[in-house]
């Protein structure tokens, strides 16, 4: 075997509406336990979102332009699915909550009885437990300045 295919590749699937500190810190950590990781930004034609698909995809891949063992990708599938496609062993997911953990733990549960990929769960640090994507677009629809909550280098708006 060539260590290309012996690379652990994590998918880190998510609506990314807008990508938060959490969710860069999040990668940061993952990186200390896979060879690589695919931010796989998820088309789900049911949410609405507040930045368009491209825009976000632009903001992550610049976010991450120098960081060779990441990568930036859209998916209109299941997560599951999308992983076994970009050969990915493993899901990276963040949780915040108590609840976070129930809904996670699930869907963790449904992946690897469908295709054998587990799911790792990195805890949130304190300091960002209280932000969300949702937080963050509610704040913009306010005009309020969420530049403590997006990473630096995020040029968004």
């Amino acid at each position: 075997m060539s260590s290309a295919e012996n690379k652990r590749i994590a998918l880190f699937p998510g609506t990314f509406d807008p990508f938060t500190i959490g969710h860069q810190s999040l990668v940061a950590r993952g990186l200390s336990l896979v060879d690589e990781i695919i931010i796989s930004v998820g088309i789900n034609d049911k949410k609405l979102t507040y930045f368009s698909l491209e825009k976000r995809l632009e903001a992550i891949r610049n976010l991450y332009k120098n960081e060779s063992r990441v990568t930036v990708m859209s998916y209109n599938s299941l997560t599951v699915d999308f992983a076994s496609e970009v050969g990915a062993q493993f899901i990276l997911r963040g949780i915040r909550t108590v609840n976070d953990f129930e809904y996670e733990k699930t869907i963790a549960d449904v992946n690897r009885k469908l295709t054998g990929i587990e799911t790792f769960i990195l805890f949130t640090e304190p300091e960002h437990t209280h932000i969300s994507s949702s937080i963050v677009r509610e704040l913009l629809r306010y005009g309020k300045d969420i530049s403590q909550f997006v990473p630096k280098e995020t040029e968004l708006y």
